[in-house]
C-alpha cells in the first residue's frame, strides 16, 4: 500500500496538518476566529491569534454548549451529534478538499441546522467527503448557539451566531485558495436553523461579496422575531439565571448554567399586537431582527447572488409522529395549529381542506405547521429574490417518503440531508427507527440530488426553469423528478 505525507496546508493564522483517505483530503478543527470567552461570548467575534509549528487538524475539535436533543422516537443523533463536546476554542471550520493539485474548485459552506440550540461539525451527516470526491471543497462551521449565540441581551451585538457565519465566510474567503478552492466561487448553504441563518445572512450588507449563490434548505425567510418578542426571550432567560438583563451580568454565569437555562424556556407566549410567533412557539432562540430577510432581500440586498430554496413536501411530520402525536390528531388540532400559525386561522383550515379534501386531521395539522414554519418563509424568500434580474432564482420541493416509524415520518424535516451528502448507505440513517428507514431509497436519488447541489455550486443552475413570480416553476424531487408550476397555489395565497 502507498503512503503518502500528511496534507501540510498553510492558513493566514498559521499551518495545519490534516489527514489524506484516499483522493481526500480532510482537515479538522481549524480556528476561524478566537474563543468565546467570559465576557467575549457575547461580543463580536474576533480575529484568532496566530499559532506556532503545524497545528494538528486530524481530529474533532469542541463544539458550542449544548443539551443533547432527542427528538421522540426517530434517532436523530446523526443530524443533532451527540451533544457537548467542550472546549473553548470552537469557533472552527472541517474542510475536505480533493487530493489531486487543482485550484479554483467551487467552495461550498454548510451551515447546520438544530433549533438555533443544538448540531456542530461533529454530526455524521455533515460529512464532506463526497464533495471533495466531486471536485468540491466542502467547509463545515460551527456557530454560538442558544443564550452566547442568539439571545438578545442589551449591550450585546444581536444575531451573534449569525455574525460567526459571516466571520467564517471572511476566513474562506482569506484561505480557501491554500486548499484548493476559488474565493470568488462561494456558495453558502444550509439547513432547518442554519437555512433561516443562511436567509438572514443574505440579508446581512456586511456580507456582501463574501459568497456568490445561496441554498436554503427547510428554512424561512420571514423567520426572524422582532426585538420586543425578542426582549420576553432575555426576560424569561435573565429571570432563570436571576441575574439582570445585560450584557455585563451574562458575562458572569458559566457556560454550563447558560445550556441549563436555555433548555427551560419552552412555552413563552410571543405572540405581540403586531406579530405572530414565526416559530409557532417550537423554540424561543431565532434570528433577531424588525425587518424579515424576505423583506431586505426584497429592497435589494443579495441581488447579485443565485438562490436555490426549497422545503419537503412533509416537514411538519418530524414534530409529531416521532412524539406519538401525528396518528391521534384531531380536528381541534388542526384548528390549534392555525390559530398558532395565522392571523385568520378559520380561513387556512378552510383553505386547506378545501386543496387536501382526501387529508386527515394529521395530515391538514402537519401541512399547516410545514408551512406556517418554513413553506410561507421560503416562497417569501424566493418570491422577494426573484424581482431582481441580476441573479437567479430557483426552487424545489423534496418529496421522497421515508418508511421510517411504520411508515408515518414520511418526506419530513431534515430527509433530504442525506441525500444531499450522498450518504444514505449509512447504517446508522437505515432501518426503522432511523431518518431513511427501513427501506433502500432508490439507487439513484442520492447521486442526483447531490450532483444537482454541486451543479449549481458550479454554474448556478440546478438543471431546471428559473422561478419567477408568475409561474412559480419548482422541481419535485422523488424517485421521479417533476417540474410543476405553481404547487398548492391556493395554500400559497392564504399566507401572502
Amino acid at each position: 500500500m502507498s503512503h503518502y505525507p500528511e496534507p501540510v496546508v498553510t492558513t493566514a493564522q498559521g499551518a495545519v496538518r490534516g489527514r489524506r483517505q484516499g483522493d481526500t483530503l480532510t482537515f479538522l478543527n481549524i480556528p476561524y476566529a478566537a474563543p468565546p470567552r467570559g465576557a467575549g461570548r457575547f461580543a463580536l467575534p474576533q480575529p484568532h491569534g496566530p499559532w506556532d509549528g503545524v497545528r494538528d487538524a486530524t481530529a474533532p475539535g469542541p463544539n458550542a454548549p449544548q443539551s443533547e436533543r432527542k427528538l421522540g422516537n426517530v434517532e436523530m443523533t446523526p443530524y443533532f451529534g451527540t451533544g457537548w463536546s467542550r472546549g473553548e476554542d470552537y469557533l472552527t471550520v472541517n474542510v475536505w478538499t480533493p487530493a489531486a493539485e487543482r485550484g479554483d474548485l467551487p467552495v461550498m459552506v454548510f451551515v447546520h441546522g438544530g433549533g438555533f440550540v443544538a448540531g456542530s461539525t461533529r454530526s455524521a451527516m455533515y460529512d464532506g467527503s463526497a464533495f471533495a470526491r466531486d471536485g468540491v471543497v466542502l467547509v463545515t462551521l460551527n456557530y454560538r448557539l442558544g443564550i452566547a449565540g442568539f439571545l438578545d441581551i442589551p449591550g450585546a451585538p444581536a444575531n451573534r451566531g449569525l455574525l460567526d457565519v459571516v466571520a467564517a465566510l471572511r476566513w474562506v474567503r482569506e484561505n480557501i485558495a491554500a486548499f484548493g478552492g476559488d474565493p470568488h466561487n462561494v456558495t453558502l448553504f444550509g439547513q432547518s436553523a442554519g437555512a433561516t441563518t443562511v436567509g438572514g445572512v443574505l440579508a446581512t450588507p456586511e456580507a456582501a461579496g463574501l459568497f456568490r449563490r445561496a441554498i436554503v434548505q427547510s428554512g424561512s425567510g420571514l423567520g426572524a422575531f422582532t426585538t420586543e418578542q425578542a426582549a420576553r426571550v432575555t426576560k424569561a432567560a435573565a429571570e432563570a439565571l436571576g441575574i439582570a438583563p445585560h450584557v455585563d451580568a451574562f458575562a458572569d454565569v458559566s457556560d454550563e448554567r447558560l445550556v441549563e437555562a436555555a433548555s427551560q424556556l419552552a412555552g413563552i407566549d410571543l405572540q405581540t399586537e403586531t406579530h405572530g410567533d414565526p416559530l409557532i412557539g417550537l423554540s424561543p432562540f431565532s434570528l433577531v431582527l424588525d425587518t424579515q430577510p424576505a423583506v431586505s432581500v426584497a429592497a435589494g440586498l443579495s441581488a447579485d447572488v443565485d438562490l436555490l430554496v426549497g422545503t419537503n413536501t412533509e416537514e411538519g411530520n418530524l414534530y409529531l409522529v416521532p412524539v406519538g402525536k401525528y396518528a391521534t390528531s384531531t380536528a381541534a388540532d388542526v384548528d390549534e395549529a392555525a390559530a398558532r400559525s395565522h392571523p385568520n386561522p378559520a380561513q387556512l383550515v378552510e383553505t386547506y381542506r378545501k386543496s387536501r379534501p382526501e387529508a386527515s386531521h394529521a395530515e391538514l395539522r402537519s401541512a399547516i405547521m410545514a408551512d406556517a414554519l418554513f413553506g410561507a418563509g421560503s416562497r417569501a424568500l424566493a418570491g422577494a429574490h426573484a424581482t431582481h434580474p441580476k441573479s437567479a432564482t430557483y426552487t424545489y420541493e423534496f418529496a421522497w417518503r421515508s418508511k421510517a416509524l411504520d411508515g408515518e415520518l414520511g418526506a419530513t424535516h431534515a430527509v433530504e440531508l442525506p441525500f444531499v451528502f450522498d450518504l444514505v448507505e449509512r447504517p446508522e440513517l437505515n432501518g426503522p427507527n432511523a431518518l431513511l428507514g427501513p427501506d433502500k431509497p432508490p439507487a439513484d436519488l442520492a447521486t442526483r440530488v447531490h450532483e444537482v447541489w454541486i451543479r449549481f455550486a458550479r454554474t448556478g443552475d440546478p438543471g431546471w426553469d428559473p422561478y419567477d413570480t408568475e409561474r412559480r416553476a419548482t422541481m419535485r424531487i422523488d424517485a421521479e423528478w417533476t417540474q410543476v408550476d405553481d404547487p398548492r397555489s391556493q395554500e400559497r395565497q392564504v399566507w401572502s
